[in-house]
């Protein structure tokens, strides 16, 4: 197993690692160490290759990958094959016409040196802007800022990894590193079944030491997700007995679908939401004498008359939490809940195979307090654990429970992904190319040491 030793000392003050994160402080203990010459390198390395990197965003950008867009994904994956394959890296693509998705990139730089340490690099090509949306086009706002659909979420992410090696294969610093690099093609809208969409990943981990992702976080330069929530669907599905209104509550018509459907969520939310980092949403109802949904187009229909006590509900919504711990116990609390139904009525719960959250762990704090050691050495801020609830699930939560440490957010800063207004810091760009490649070069070192 991988371990840090010589850790960069970042006091951590936390009580215990299920505290809060947004209790934890992580203060400097000692002043920034000098760069070493390699080090030193890498910063003029990345400068030299800014511009290039520039480029290899708004080329990428100028690509429509919606994740449905199976043509355009393929497009992205074929051009970071091309800059993986100039750095030297093994590259393969890996169908995914198993799971209804175009595939994801594999590359693969290997070590001679059977001991080195292995690094896990994690990106996305889809972007949520289908192939017929309005927004298509990389347009250069200012000196420090760029608009595009997936500028910042995620292909400035996937250009910082590329850059970040590309500075290392260009000095020869990557003899004492073994790495993967895997580009999924479905984050966004991900392919099923899980268990083929993910596998690439799982399987990447468990060759793994250490994963880094490369998603933008909470969009903040100066924190770096330790831990990620991860992400459930949960329908439930209500039957009540139909009646004339005029019979409601009594013992032979009892209280009808939505009147039960009202008391489990209800229960739901007073039962859990005092629960931390925990949350779950009913983004849907539907309910009436008779019900339609469409769970391809995620709308529905409903039938009914205020005379008449409605026989069936329909509700679907998710759930995150940050640990299986926590996952587990409350999908428990919210099976109880359903089970307690009201005189005449039936419901069910169903929970969808979603994604594993991405627990706090110390192995995940010391690589980020590495992290933030390079950041100050650089002149950078320090970054502390980001609140995972300012973020949303990612690939890399697939990788952490088989590695020894992760650590996500390490993207290009941005505003507005999701959305028209999508707008990178360009500002951030040189900076995480930077951390991201002393970082590998640092990780290497101590594991040659060891």
């Amino acid at each position: 197993m991988f371990k840090i030793i010589n850790t960069p000392v970042l006091l951590l003050l936390a009580t215990a690692l299920t505290s809060s994160l947004s209790s934890l402080v992580i203060t400097n203990a000692h002043a920034k160490t000098p760069l070493d010459i390699n080090e030193q390198s890498i910063v003029k390395q990345v400068e030299l290759g800014l511009e290039q990197a520039l480029n290899d965003i708004e080329q990428a950008v100028n690509i429509n990958s919606g994740s449905m867009n199976i043509a355009g994904v393929k497009q992205v994956g074929l051009l970071a094959k091309q800059q993986l394959l100039a750095i030297g890296f093994e590259v393969q693509w890996l169908d995914g016409s198993a799971f209804n998705r175009a595939g994801h990139i594999l590359a693969t730089h290997q070590s001679s040196n059977p001991n080195a340490v292995k690094i896990l690099m994690i990106g996305h090509l889809d972007t949520v802007f289908a192939k017929n949306d309005d927004f298509q086009k990389f347009t250069r706002l200012s000196e420090t800022q760029a608009s595009g659909p997936g500028v910042a979420d995620m292909k400035g992410g996937n250009t910082i990894i590329i850059a970040a090696l590309r500075a290392l294969k260009t000095l020869d610093l990557l003899d004492n590193v073994s790495i993967k690099v895997l580009l999924t093609g479905d984050e966004e809208s991900s392919g099923r079944p899980l268990s083929l969409s993910k596998q690439a990943i799982v399987d990447g981990a468990i060759w793994a030491d250490i994963a880094l992702g490369f998603e933008n976080g909470d969009n903040n330069i100066n924190t770096g997700m330790a831990a990620r929530r991860g992400y459930t669907g949960w329908t439930l599905n209500v039957a009540g007995k139909p009646a004339h209104s005029s019979q409601i509550f009594n013992d032979e018509v009892g209280y009808g679908a939505i009147y039960e459907t009202a008391r489990i969520l209800e229960a739901f939310r007073s039962q859990l939401e005092r629960e931390e980092n925990l949350t779950f949403n009913p983004g849907m109802i539907i309910g009436g004498t008779s019900i339609d949904f469409d769970i391809d187009k995620s709308s529905g229909s409903a039938f009914g008359k205020s005379n008449v006590i409605a026989q069936k509900a329909k509700v679907k919504g998710d759930l995150r939490a940050l640990s299986n711990k926590q996952l587990k116990s409350a999908k428990q609390t919210m099976q109880n809940i359903v089970k307690n139904n009201l005189n005449h009525t039936q419901a069910e719960l169903i929970f969808a195979v979603g994604y594993p959250p991405m627990a706090l762990t110390q192995g995940n704090l010391n690589l980020l307090a590495q992290y933030s050691q390079v950041s100050q050495d650089l002149g950078y801020n320090a970054v502390k654990p980001a609140n995972p609830r300012k973020a949303g699930a990612a690939d890399i939560s697939f990788a952490a429970e088989h590695v020894d440490m992760s650590l996500d957010g390490l993207g290009l800063m941005g505003s507005g992904a999701h959305t028209k207004n999508e707008t990178a810091d360009l500002t951030s760009l040189n900076k995480n190319i930077e951390k991201t490649a002393i970082l590998i070069y640092r990780l290497a070192k101590q594991k040659a040491k060891h």
